[in-house]
């Protein structure tokens, strides 16, 4: 098993940036793939980014690609979103979540991944 913790959500202006921070506990968490969604009030959770165990690939959804990266640090079990040119439609709760890697499907499922954090408010004014 594997516990999730986020941080570094705030308030920011359009145009600015921010980087959020997924700090595991447990055991192993280099074999998982890692995963961010985002819940905004009234909607379905959605995909955000993903990153394979080593890191060697990353997924991001149409509507951050170019401007969010996704990256992870295996020494420190620590999964992070670095969000640049935020627009207020990004303005939502942000999970990080843990699948099994053996798992097949898209990585968008959020099905497939059966650990979570607890979310971290992102908001983006105007």
């Amino acid at each position: 098993q594997v516990q999730l913790v986020e941080s570094g959500g705030g308030l920011v202006q359009a145009g600015g940036s921010l980087r959020l921070s997924c700090a595991a506990s447990g055991r192993s968490f280099s074999t998982y793939i890692m995963g961010w969604f985002r819940q905004a009030p009234g909607k379905e959770r959605e995909f955000v980014a993903s990153i394979t165990q080593a890191g060697g690939r990353t997924y991001y959804a149409d509507s951050v690609n170019g401007r969010f990266t996704i990256s992870r640090d295996n020494a420190k079990n620590t999964v992070y979103l670095q969000m640049n040119s935020l627009k207020p439609e990004d303005t939502a709760a942000y999970y990080c979540a843990a699948r099994n890697y053996w798992l097949s499907g898209s990585h968008e499922d959020k099905t497939k991944y059966a650990y979570w954090g607890q979310g971290t408010q992102v908001s983006v004014s105007l």
